[in-house]
């Protein structure tokens, strides 16, 4: 990265995430304007730490212990800290008590593994409440027993507004993954897993494998347990009666290839490396693992480079219709048959690599459309509207809703679509339909045209990069690769017509 400034924005950037205003799951669009507003946060506290900047009459800074805060006129505090815990020390709860004890309202949760030596794990708190009561709970929260250390989330300032960073080739996927938000099922009083203690350190030790996950490596196996066979099964063969009559065409089609070639059966769950592999043969799409859920950016980079990230956990057994977060048969029976396809996923591939720099306001917008069109998307087949989407194809409340009477279906427009309102809460009251999937790339393309970016990016497969479009020496290369890419095309229609005129 070019600057300290870019490092701190990052590590601040990613301190927030998919959980926006709660410890609930929301979804990716939340997350996008979730990080518009800490990128606003964190420029506002890099301004009043300037060297030479004052402060503003609306707004005060104190600083007690090692936790940054701010104030409004309201008097009003939000400030963020990351609570170091002791080797051991799982249960917030007590700690979370503090804040409520004083009054502190608790916006923002998660917690990951530590990298400190003395400590277990991390949690990050954003929070408000008043000026005495955010110095008392700080003071309280340090002598706690099991807190080993409070750190400072941002400090210092730039002189200039730091480029964004993405990440230029797919092994710095590794640097998307780790500072992210992880939903925790003993943090939810209404999640289905949170009174199994066996659930819960089951999915612990499943996020931990994504968690130690690096770029190049094997990704390990899950050893599923009946119960988690016994869920997938159940929504397996809901969904299989659905899929005739439902399902688009390039979801059928690979779905029986799945079944044939992958072990995809109603008593087996497969395995991330082995459906991996097989995206890798039928369209360069790979899986990597994924401990929690991603922030927008970071989850739309992957797409740049034909990554999907994915988990590995099954949802709770109690419900098995419903879950509260993405969980592996979510992934694989909605998404996997898809990006199986080469012209779906090369649209996912695009709306990724229209992301990368993208300013907060565009990311929202493209996380919106990949709402719409990826994860609920419909289409028009032979006079009939089918589910494309992978959120309708891995739901069979969802599917039936889709293709009923009850939900508006409007014809898709990125424009209009990417400003549309949404819901994640309940039934998709609006989809929208597609003319078909080529339409789509088209109007897709004509949207990412007008974006406010000042190059373009192209990703090169053979050496897995991004590279920038923004001088003149890259432009002369690709402009190479394409024309020895039309020869080859001529030489094609040349030889073509050939046997067309000689019968043969």
């Amino acid at each position: 990265m070019a600057t300290e400034t870019v490092k701190r924005r990052l590590a601040f950037q990613k301190s927030y995430s998919q959980e926006h205003g709660g410890w609930r799951r929301k979804s990716l669009i939340d997350d996008a304007k979730f990080e518009t507003l800490s990128n606003l946060e964190f420029e506002k506290r890099e301004k009043i730490h300037s060297k030479g900047d004052s402060i503003s009459e609306e707004e005060d800074v104190f600083v007690n212990g090692d936790a940054i805060v701010t104030s409004d006129k309201s008097n009003k505090l939000t400030f963020g800290i990351i609570l170091s815990l002791k080797d051991g020390s799982t249960n917030i709860g007590p700690i979370i008590s503090l804040f409520e004890n004083f009054r502190i309202t608790i916006k923002h949760i998660e917690t990951r593994k530590s990298r400190k030596s003395d400590a277990h794990s991390e949690v990050f708190l954003l929070c408000s409440g008043k000026k005495d009561g955010v110095t008392a709970a700080t003071t309280n929260i340090q002598k706690h027993s099991k807190v080993s250390g409070v750190d400072i989330i941002s400090e210092s300032s730039p002189e200039n507004k730091p480029e964004i960073w993405f990440p230029r080739h797919i092994s710095e996927l590794d640097k998307c993954t780790h500072l992210i938000s992880k939903f925790e099922p003993e943090l939810d009083l209404d999640h289905p897993g949170y009174t199994d203690k066996a659930y819960r350190d089951r999915r612990q030790k499943i996020a931990d494998i994504a968690f130690d996950y690096k770029h190049g490596d094997p990704i390990p196996r899950v050893e599923y347990t009946q119960e988690d066979i016994n869920t997938w099964g159940h929504v397996f063969r809901q969904l299989k009666k659905l899929f005739p009559t439902h399902a688009c065409k390039i979801h059928r089609d690979i779905f029986q290839v799945l079944e044939d070639e992958c072990g995809y059966t109603a008593d087996n769950i497969p395995q991330l490396e082995d459906i991996s592999n097989f995206l890798k043969r039928k369209t360069g799409f790979q899986l990597r693992p994924v401990s929690g859920l991603l922030t927008a950016r970071d989850f739309l980079a992957s797409l740049a480079f034909r990554v999907f990230q994915c988990t590995q956990y099954v949802r709770h057994g109690s419900k098995p219709d419903y879950t509260p977060e993405p969980d592996c048969i979510h992934e694989l029976l909605g998404h996997v048959p898809m990006l199986a396809d080469p012209g779906f996923a090369q649209f996912s591939q695009e709306l990724g690599l229209n992301s990368l720099g993208a300013s907060d306001e565009d990311i929202e917008k493209f996380a919106t459309l990949y709402w719409f069109t990826i994860e609920f998307g419909l289409c028009k087949q032979g006079g009939q509207i089918r589910a494309y989407g992978a959120a309708v194809l891995s739901s069979y409340g969802e599917l039936l809703h889709a293709l009923g009477d009850t939900p508006e279906r409007r014809a898709f427009d990125p424009v209009k679509t990417s400003l549309q309102e949404y819901t994640d809460q309940d039934l998709q009251p609006i989809f929208y339909v597609v003319e078909s999937f080529e339409d789509m790339m088209d109007k897709m393309r004509n949207y990412a045209a007008n974006i406010r970016r000042p190059y373009e990016v192209r990703y090169d497969p053979y050496t897995q990069t991004v590279q920038t479009l923004n001088n003149k020496d890259m432009l002369h290369s690709v402009t190479r690769d394409l024309r020895g890419e039309l020869e080859y095309l001529e030489r094609a229609i040349d030889r073509i017509q050939c046997l067309t005129m000689t019968g043969r």
